[in-house]
């Protein structure tokens, strides 16, 4: 199966969920070219999807869900990057909801939730679990225009408690399956916050009041995710639809094994998956087709052959960053602690998009002219991972981020305080006269300390 190609050594259960993806693929890979042409994600995939089970692939078994983990999920979103980037990378999005469910009850698990405060953690987290293994489509929202220099996203969107709920106001400028999903899953700030610990997570109907979708997303990346954001004018949301309880989107988030809410690997997955989709459409163009001249592949010319190998050196580093990233993230127990993985992750998500934009650039400098289309695999491909380039950070944030983390953690090595300083031992009382083997013996010392002058 394509997803082990990624994940090698799959369980049986974890083979079986990756079957339910496998049976997807070529329905995706067929409304590829015109989805991407058009703009437009393919309605028919969420029923697709959902009737393979896999709206629920990374909820536990007891909410209904499949049981998966963050290696069905990587295995998952790699597979579907190789048939459609854009409905990979839509389904990643909506399986990253889960870990606001998820990672509550971890919290409250873990003892970070006084008494008051569990009942309502936990209806909410496992009102996402639930919808989402029944089959609902849940966008997440967070990311805004607004930017500041403290931190990679910024929440402006607010929140105003009224009778019987809440209303927010703002705008979400990304967010893949804008007028697709049943649900957004919407982060925004509790009125009276200018923290974290006023973030809160919202359940906003697609059809509710006061909805509506921003302007058509014409970026350069994938296009068919109804990647347009929304738009939220006094949007009431009623008390049960929300996780507002102060402090709780931070508690959550110390739960996590890496990055952020703990599954942002898989988004690198789907920009691997479209490369290798992209490499193995150059290696097989380039061997079938061949010379008039000679009648030899069109591979074996020495240009082709350094464009191939440079494209396999970029492929196998980025499955070795993504694979070793999978690797600490789940492993069981852990081996190294979250500050670490952290930092390796975000070394490690510029290294694979970087490559895997790299593989692409191969692809079309070996199609040449005929090849260089946006019809074809590469032209699509060399697009689509532009955005990995720049999606949540570049890669150059990752390297200057990290190399904050070693140079003041090397600074602080710098600095410690002194052990008290012993007394000194008391001075002997001179000898009342020298021996003659004293006599020696100053000679001997007189003598080394000559020497080490």
């Amino acid at each position: 199966m394509i997803g082990e190609r990624l994940v090698e050594d799959m369980t049986d259960t974890e083979r079986a969920r990756a079957q339910r993806v496998e049976s997807i693929l070529p329905a995706l890979r067929a409304a590829a070219e015109e989805a991407d042409r058009t703009a437009t994600f393919p309605a028919s995939h969420v029923a697709l999807l959902r009737d393979a089970g896999l709206l629920g692939l990374v909820v536990p078994e007891k909410f209904g869900g499949l049981g998966g983990t963050l290696r069905d999920l990587a295995a998952a979103t790699f597979a579907m990057g190789t048939a459609c980037p854009s409905t990979a990378l839509a389904f990643f999005f909506h399986n990253t909801s889960a870990s606001r469910g998820l990672l509550p009850l971890e919290a409250i698990d873990a003892g970070l939730f006084d008494d008051a405060e569990i009942p309502v953690v936990r209806a909410f987290a496992e009102k996402v679990l639930t919808r989402m293994a029944g089959g609902v489509w849940l966008a997440n929202f967070a990311s805004e225009a607004v930017k500041t220099a403290a931190a990679n996203i910024t929440i402006a969107t607010t929140a105003r408690r009224v009778d019987g709920g809440w209303i927010l106001q703002g705008e979400k400028s990304f967010g893949c399956a804008t007028g697709v999903a049943d649900y957004y899953l919407t982060s925004a700030k509790l009125e009276g916050y200018d923290t974290a610990e006023g973030l809160a997570t919202f359940f906003v109907p697609r059809d509710a009041p006061g909805v509506s979708v921003r302007a058509p997303w014409d970026g350069l990346g994938m296009r068919a995710t109804a990647n347009n954001g929304i738009r939220l004018d006094e949007v009431f949301i009623a008390e049960d639809e929300a996780l507002a309880v102060p402090g709780a989107f931070t508690k959550m988030l110390t739960m996590s094994r890496g990055s952020f809410v703990g599954n942002q690997l898989a988004i690198a997955a789907v920009y691997t998956g479209c490369a290798q989709r992209a490499y193995d459409d150059t290696l097989a163009a380039t061997t079938r087709k061949t010379f008039a001249d000679t009648g030899a592949p069109i591979a074996s010319s020495p240009v082709h052959q350094v464009l191939i190998g440079e494209m396999t050196r970029q492929l196998h580093t980025a499955y070795l960053w993504l694979r070793y990233q999978l690797a600490i993230e789940t492993v069981e127990p852990p081996i190294k602690p979250k500050p670490e993985v952290f930092a390796q992750w975000r070394l490690g998500k510029g290294a694979v998009t970087e490559a895997c934009f790299q593989v692409a650039l191969g692809a079309l400098k070996a199609g040449g002219t005929s090849a260089a289309s946006m019809d074809g695999v590469a032209g699509r491909a060399l697009r689509d991972l532009a955005m990995g380039l720049v999606m949540t950070f570049p890669a150059e944030r990752g390297m200057l981020e990290v190399a904050r983390m070693v140079t003041d953690a090397k600074a602080n090595e710098l600095f410690a305080t002194a052990p008290p300083t012993p007394a000194a031992p008391p001075t002997p009382a001179a000898p009342a006269r020298a021996t003659p083997a004293d006599g020696a013996a100053s000679e001997r010392i007189a003598s080394l300390a000559d020497g080490a002058r």
